[in-house]
């Protein structure tokens, strides 16, 4: 399956603690999430392989993770360096859980099954979202998770369109009252697609926003499960410019990072990267949260929930470009998790 050849998000990084493993799951394979004693953080099949009980169960001791069942205890590297029932016992290299690869990035845990990586965590420097947490120019900010019974190409699907916003998101993100999309430009890249000159009419386009402006958004499909959106509105039309002496405008842009769970259960973060700093994280999470919450139930309620990758199993116009061209790519690379 080429989807355990790529990274993907199992976990936000301040949720693994130093003492406590955290159980999670990717592809369907179950994860045990832990740090050792330097805080390196690691991802291992969450069972352990002496009687297969769940090692999220257990603790971490003096920087190893020791299994709740009998207590083995088993080094950064996999392997079991404590047996308790037989203190004198040097157990051979074989006696080892299995250990996946694992990275911190974005403020999320990222792991990879298996096999020769295709991609890189999702990282694009020239991007808001994807800058460093260091970049003192845009603020930072997780929001989630958020868990959702559908595929993950669903959700990148509807991510990536503006034709709903005028039904879903009426009064915040759109108008029954201006439902057109004027054309826009798709274009294929290395990860995935770049969508350009999109607009839309929008009643509250952001935390800020006091009236209705037209928005022009970019696009872009960074990975098979991630993409990114850049928005910049009419500056006239905010309530007040952002405390941020390096920028006059208000910037702002979402990433969607998307852990497939299971074919048909997904779990989501998106990070914000924007020149807000004035405005409260319980805020800024909740205008977010709303935006989403009034997404959720109709991606849960399309059927099917795996994302059909034929063009002819659901009807296409103009205005669905950006996600035909997604289709198509998920279909060359190769992807089978989550579509149909």
């Amino acid at each position: 399956m080429i989807e355990t050849r790529h990274w993907h998000p199992v976990a936000q990084s301040v949720d693994i603690a130093r003492d406590l493993p955290l159980a999670g799951n990717l592809l369907e394979h179950p994860l045990v999430l832990w740090r050792d004693a330097a805080q390196q953080v690691h991802a291992w099949a969450d069972q352990c392989p002496h009687r297969g009980a769940l090692l999220s169960l257990g603790k971490v001791c003096n920087g190893q993770l020791q299994c709740g069942y009998h207590g083995w205890r088993f080094d950064a590297t996999g392997h079991c360096v404590h047996v308790p029932a037989l203190p004198g016992f040097v157990p051979p290299e074989s006696h080892r859980a299995r250990a996946y690869e694992a990275q911190e990035r974005y403020g999320l845990v990222w792991v990879r099954l298996a096999g020769t990586p295709l991609f890189d965590p999702p990282t694009r420097p020239d991007l808001p979202a994807f800058s460093a947490e260091t970049d003192s120019g845009l603020r930072k900010l997780i929001c989630g998770p958020y868990d959702v019974a559908t595929s993950a190409p669903r959700i990148v699907e509807n991510f990536l369109d503006m034709a709903h916003f005028g039904f879903v998101h009426d009064g915040w993100l759109g108008t029954r009252e201006a439902t057109a999309i004027d054309d826009y430009q798709v274009q294929r890249t290395s990860t995935g697609l770049l969508a350009t000159g999109c607009r839309a009419w929008q009643p509250r386009s952001n935390l800020h926003a006091t009236n209705a402006a037209q928005v022009e958004y970019t696009y872009e499909v960074t990975a098979p499960y991630s993409a990114v959106l850049t928005k910049l509105p009419d500056p006239a039309h905010l309530a007040a410019p952002p405390v941020n002496e390096e920028s006059a405008l208000f910037r702002e842009s979402i990433a969607l990072f998307i852990c497939p769970v299971a074919p048909e259960v997904s779990r989501v973060w998106f990070r914000l990267a924007m020149t807000d700093f004035a405005s409260s994280d319980d805020k800024l999470q909740a205008f977010q949260h709303t935006i989403f919450m009034q997404d959720k139930p109709v991606l849960e309620s399309q059927m099917p929930r795996r994302l059909p990758l034929d063009l002819r199993a659901e009807l296409h116009t103009v205005a669905d470009k950006a996600s035909s061209t997604y289709r198509k790519y998920l279909r060359e690379l190769g992807v089978t998790f989550g579509v149909s």
